[in-house]
């Protein structure tokens, strides 16, 4: 008997179900509309993640570069050039020689000079009274709020309304200092034409206006140090005096190196103190310009001189002095994380 052997045909690709005809389209169905939804998403996902962060920090980049780095290349570029302010566009090249006027100038050695005993005067004051007064606040005292907003009035002050109130107050006839020497017999003081006098005067605002900016430095760095320290002390028999001076400076280190370089930068820009305590409201520093500093005679050369160049040249020498207090507190910073 013949037996008869039946194949079956072989499956569509795809499955047992038989092909589309062609020229028929898929159906798109919910799943593969989600699939693709989520697909769209998960990119959108990660370009925002990759690129919301530079978009983020771009305007601070672009304010930089248009008010920072602009100018910075600029006025090195004005540096080399003789340039008016009454012709801005028109420059001649003299390579190094506003460097070397300005070098040659007495006036700008007796600006710095005049820069150099303000901060001086003004530094060394200021952070030890700032010490003293985060040493007293560290301690539980009431209304201690109250006090921390007192102290951050001066600088939260504008520096114009806080130099005509000490102009007022340095009067040599009608001022209060005079009228309070002439209490215990000393002659009134020419604050404002006299060399010494009037960097006291000028140093005296500066101290007034960050003194208590420092004293909350110091007092933030002083609360962040350990409690353990201080009943160490106390159970060896060190008083506060002997705590202040084994504990608390050793911690406070490094605030201090801080604040001496900020107080040293900011001493080496003043310019607002000065101007206004000048009578004649001018950027000589006085008559003989005796408290004439280098912010000021930048501005002189510049906005009463009209010689850009100059001024451009007195900007970088500035600049300049400011990188090398950078490398010092840079060295000193080395050693004293070396020497911990």
């Amino acid at each position: 008997m013949a037996t008869r052997h039946d194949t079956a045909a072989p499956p569509a690709k795809g499955g047992a179900a038989p092909g589309r005809p062609p020229g028929t389209t898929k159906t798109e169905g919910p799943m593969d509309k989600d699939e693709r939804r989520r697909a769209r998403q998960s990119r959108r996902w990660q370009r925002d993640v990759r690129w919301s962060p530079y978009a983020f920090v771009s305007p601070f980049f672009l304010l930089f570069l248009a008010f920072g780095l602009f100018p910075l290349i600029y006025t090195g570029w004005a540096s080399l050039h003789q340039v008016e302010l009454t012709a801005p566009t028109e420059m001649n090249w003299v390579g190094l020689r506003n460097y070397t006027r300005i070098f040659d100038d007495d006036f700008f050695w007796n600006a710095a000079q005049n820069t150099l005993t303000i901060g001086l005067i003004s530094t060394v004051p200021q952070l030890l009274m700032a010490l003293g007064i985060a040493h007293i606040l560290n301690y539980k005292l009431r209304a201690s709020t109250f006090y921390r907003v007192v102290m951050l009035a001066p600088y939260a002050t504008s520096i114009a309304a806080a130099s005509l109130v000490f102009v007022l107050l340095f009067g040599r006839d009608y001022g209060m200092i005079n009228w309070g020497l002439g209490l215990i017999g000393i002659d009134a003081v020419d604050w404002q034409g006299d060399k010494w006098p009037s960097q006291i005067a000028v140093s005296t605002i500066i101290i007034w206006r960050w003194t208590g900016y420092n004293a909350l430095i110091y007092l933030a760095a002083m609360q962040a140090i350990p409690q353990d320290l201080y009943e160490s002390a106390a159970l060896d028999g060190a008083n506060r005096w002997q705590q202040f001076l084994h504990v608390t400076l050793p911690s406070l280190r490094p605030t201090i190196l801080f604040t001496v370089v900020v107080s040293t930068i900011g001493a080496s820009q003043v310019f607002g103190e000065p101007l206004l305590f000048d009578a004649n409201k001018g950027a000589s520093g006085g008559a003989e310009h005796q408290f004439q500093t280098l912010g000021l005679y930048l501005y002189e050369q510049g906005w009463v001189n009209q010689h850009l160049g100059r001024a451009s040249a007195i900007a970088w020498t500035m600049f300049a002095i400011l990188i090398v207090i950078g490398i010092v507190n840079y060295v000193i910073s080395r050693r004293l994380r070396a020497s911990s």
